[in-house]
């Protein structure tokens, strides 16, 4: 096990680097100079230095990155070029409602995924098991954007009973009557962002569980008289749910910082819609912290998935 963590942890920071290094220099690269942003014609010449020094602008592209990785290392993101605020703070700011947004996909893919996937299995070649693979095929092959203005233009413009974006209707309530309005707002971007996932889940899952109903140790339960609910819930479950935990875990990883279109579409103020708003404002720091956040929980989440994976199978061995 202590092996295991220890090569977890080396594959980690050597992957959170590479991201950070290819990051660094890959938004630098970008058509458009953050000075022109960051300084006025009404500044004068000694003004324009010191705001370029205190951003550490005014230095080669080399030790622009050695000053950085020293910095980050003392936990220190930089400060915005837009806000002005440290990039830690706006970026923690965001973070809750993308994880709110996560948490919303993930009970929808959960509690409606894992059990159409298995119904799928249970009736293979029948009608249902059917009608399910068409409407898995047609969530995989859908484009999120286009899904997104959909259900934004019947459920909010058209029905009028959805709010048109945001997190919540300015000004913030209080109690329980904030927490019903942010629901409200939440339901939206969530069944958007859940369909492809929760598609993923469902053919996952099926897949699995059909591959796992013809394993020997499935038909030796059966020959001792176990109910096929039994079956399908002791015997099959456990060894099904391990390709869809993977892919969920990888989801849930990508997804911290991947649900840019989404966010933007609807006007959340997460991570994902954060990005958006830095690309255009060529805010390098909070873009380095936002693909930074990123890559950590992914890196997280793998950690996670692989330990829930031993978890379900005994016979994986964490280190060897």
């Amino acid at each position: 096990m202590l092996r295991f963590l220890l090569r977890r942890l080396g594959r980690g920071i050597l992957t959170i680097f590479v991201s950070v290094t290819l990051v660094f220099f890959i938004v630098r690269a970008m058509p458009s100079d953050p000075v022109a942003l960051l300084i006025s014609p009404q500044m004068t010449e000694e003004t324009q230095q010191a705001l370029m020094e205190s951003y550490g602008l005014d230095k080669p592209l080399g030790t622009q990155y050695i000053l950085y990785m020293k910095e980050l290392l003392h936990g220190n993101l930089g400060t915005s070029f837009a806000k002005r605020i440290p990039v830690t703070e706006y970026l923690a700011q965001k973070l809750p409602w993308t994880l709110l947004l996560l948490a919303a996909v993930m009970v929808i893919v959960l509690v409606i995924g894992i059990p159409v996937g298995l119904l799928a299995a249970s009736k293979k070649g029948k009608m249902a098991d059917r009608i399910i693979s068409i409407i898995v095929t047609l969530g995989i092959s859908v484009f999120i954007p286009f899904m997104a203005f959909l259900l934004l233009y019947i459920f909010a413009f058209r029905l009028g009973i959805s709010p048109t974006g945001g997190a919540y209707t300015p000004p913030m309530g209080e109690g329980m009557e904030f927490y019903l309005d942010v629901a409200k707002h939440l339901v939206l971007p969530a069944v958007a962002l859940s369909i492809t996932n929760l598609a993923n889940v469902v053919l996952y899952t099926r897949n699995s569980m059909i591959d796992v109903l013809h394993e020997d140790y499935i038909r030796t339960a059966y020959s001792k008289g176990n109910s096929k609910g039994r079956v399908l819930r002791v015997h099959a479950l456990k060894n099904a749910l391990i390709p869809t935990v993977t892919v969920i875990g990888m989801q849930i990883g990508i997804m911290v910082g991947g649900a840019t279109v989404t966010e933007t579409i609807f006007s959340w103020p997460g991570i994902g819609r954060l990005i958006y708003d830095s690309v255009n404002a060529l805010d390098y720091p909070v873009l380095q912290g936002a693909f930074l956040l990123m890559a950590v929980a992914i890196v997280i989440m793998s950690f996670i998935t692989d330990l829930v994976v031993a978890w379900l199978d005994p016979r994986i061995k964490l280190g060897e």
